[in-house]
């Protein structure tokens, strides 16, 4: 499974595999964004969004792109901090390959990016696939947030992981 999961930076040209997971209802239940229609309103996300994100990379299995994760840096005194998210075709959900996807970014993004400190993730309290993956990818629960956010008009329980940098720039 290692070499078979690999990160890489994203490019126009995986717009089909892409649409494959961004167009699946089952995927786009636990994200910010609504279920894309189109290629072309998808193709316009990537140019905008992903391509020029400070870390997002392509979630390759087999060569292929299944998934996207990314890590997104705060500004100001919130520097030290990020968000991670990412998101995984359904069917290859309990494989194994988003917590492998996680592992690669985590052994490079505090290199990767300067002032970073800690990598949060927010998951939705039944979102337990997700939890697993960050548990297992050596991530700490800190917490519940109540009522922290509207997902698809219903406000959601959060709950936030953390993952703190071995090599302190203090």
């Amino acid at each position: 499974m290692d070499e078979e999961v690999t990160l890489r930076p994203c490019n126009l040209a995986d717009v089909d595999d892409l649409y494959e997971y961004a167009s699946d209802d089952k995927v786009s239940a636990w994200c910010r964004w609504d279920t894309y229609t189109n290629k072309e309103d998808l193709l316009n996300y990537m140019k905008t969004c992903m391509i020029p994100h400070p870390w997002m990379r392509v979630i390759c299995y087999r060569g292929r792109p299944v998934g996207s994760i990314s890590v997104t840096p705060y500004t100001g005194a919130d520097r030290c901090r990020a968000e991670l998210g990412y998101v995984l075709a359904s069917q290859y959900w309990g494989k194994g390959i988003a917590t492998k996807a996680v592992k690669l970014t985590m052994e490079t993004v505090f290199k990767d990016l300067k002032d970073l400190e800690r990598v949060e993730a927010l998951v939705d309290v039944e979102n337990f696939g997700s939890q697993k993956v960050l548990e297992k990818s050596g991530f700490t629960k800190d917490g519940v947030l109540r009522r922290f956010w509207i997902n698809k008009g219903t406000v959601r329980d959060m709950i936030l992981y953390s993952f703190i940098s071995t090599d302190p720039l203090v």
